[in-house]
């Protein structure tokens, strides 16, 4: 299904421009990018790993389509996982979610579901072919695939692939198209903003990955004139809300209102569901209630007024860094290794910069010889630098609640009382 619907794509269009990757001054019509993803590339695999962002990324893509292949997005700095047999047959696409557990966990999704949630993006957003996507961010995350990838290859938006979000490479990647569209994180464009590099050319502006501040947003229109557009979504079901408003938010809290297509409702213990022919087919290789038939039940407390969709803080104990997602646990159990860790506890708890989301906390009973800095090191060798807690608190002990067990939610109430 969708290597047939690139193939309409590509031939309504033959030789208009379709990729730029302007790191390797190449660039494709989209008649001679059906022909690249006519020759050979590792097609003999079960599944595809695209890494990078580059022209391969996106001929990677094709290739797998073409053969059948399920695509799993990686990031260049990601070990490729082991993926057992036994996946659904109608099964075209992993999306690997953030945790460091031994067993990778993912969203499985059909092709039908893929090609949902770039419809309801292309027609929210109202993305234009005229206005061609300049690519900076990860094309292996669920925002830069479903943003940058899906627009090209089923709905002909061009893309141009700048390499990197420096300032200067991207005000000199802005400058070889004409009217272009520029979807970031909250912390590229405070940097873009601050060294006034956001391109003059740009006409549609959207930031997702971690909640836009209101401040930023507002910064940049009295600045510009320019709108940045607010995206809430999820890698479990794509897009959920988009703020189309011509002018700047007023409220944190206010994410938008529901893409196209999407139907919203806040459920038992006042958590958001989702309900899309984008939702994904099911977590692998270990199912959940949380995402099936449709339906994708958030951790997500929120609010529903007016069409508007409101944001009110996390059920669940996983931990939002600047858009990544990292379950307590998965840190734990690497902390509690080192010899000198008697037990130890991890939440997250809002940090002061907004657009990183949460900030880390480790509350640590240890030995009288071990300091937050050495945890910290030790982590530094196994761990991601951003699963690293940035707030160290030494107790003597941590005592247990009535269930016999250490309760998050009581050390992190802890936590926030005493700063």
């Amino acid at each position: 299904m969708l290597y047939e619907r690139w193939l309409q794509i590509a031939r309504s269009f033959p030789r208009e421009m379709a990729l730029r990757d302007l790191t390797s001054n190449r660039q494709w019509t989209f008649q001679e990018l059906e022909r690249a993803a006519e020759t050979p590339g590792g097609e003999s695999a079960s599944i595809a790993f695209p890494t990078g962002v580059s022209g391969e990324f996106v001929l990677t893509v094709l290739r797998a389509w073409r053969a059948g292949q399920v695509v799993c997005p990686m990031e260049s700095d990601q070990h490729t996982p082991e993926i057992k047999s036994g996946l659904p047959p109608e099964i075209v696409h992993l999306k690997m979610t953030s945790g460091t557990t031994a067993t990778p966990r993912f969203v499985a999704f059909t092709a039908s579901q893929l090609a949902a949630d770039a419809e309801n993006i292309v027609a929210t957003m109202g993305l234009r072919p005229d206005w061609p996507n300049l690519g900076v961010i990860s094309l292996a995350h669920s925002y830069g695939f479903s943003n940058l990838i899906l627009p090209l290859l089923l709905h002909g938006i061009p893309l141009a692939l700048a390499g990197a979000p420096l300032p200067e490479i991207v005000l000199r990647a802005a400058a070889s198209e004409g009217e272009i569209t520029l979807a970031a994180v909250p912390a590229l464009w405070r940097t873009w903003h601050h060294a006034d590099a956001i391109p003059r050319n740009v006409r549609l502006t959207i930031s997702a990955g971690a909640p836009l501040p209101v401040s930023l947003e507002q910064s940049i229109f009295a600045a510009r004139g320019l709108k940045v557009h607010n995206f809430y979504g999820s890698s479990e079901c794509g897009g959920i809300a988009y703020d189309a408003s011509a002018c700047a938010r007023r409220d944190d809290s206010c994410v938008g209102a529901p893409m196209r297509n999407v139907d919203l409702a806040v459920g038992d213990g006042g958590c958001l569901e989702v309900r899309s022919r984008a939702v994904g087919q099911t977590y692998w290789p270990e199912p959940s209630p949380a995402l099936s038939d449709g339906v994708f039940r958030t951790n997500d407390l929120a609010e529903i007024s007016y069409g508007q969709v409101y944001f009110r803080g996390r059920a669940g104990d996983q931990i939002n860094v600047a858009g990544r997602k990292v379950s307590p646990e998965s840190i734990e159990k690497v902390l509690v290794a080192h010899p000198g860790v008697r037990e130890c506890v991890i939440f997250g708890v809002p940090s002061s910069d907004a657009q990183r989301g949460d900030t880390i906390v480790a509350c640590v009973s240890a030995n009288t010889s071990v300091s937050g800095e050495a945890l910290k090191q030790f982590l530094l060798a196994q761990l991601p630098a951003w699963q690293v807690p940035r707030e160290w608190w030494l107790v003597e002990s941590l005592f247990a609640n009535h269930r016999g067990k250490l309760s998050r939610a009581e050390w992190r109430k802890r936590y926030l009382e005493k700063k």
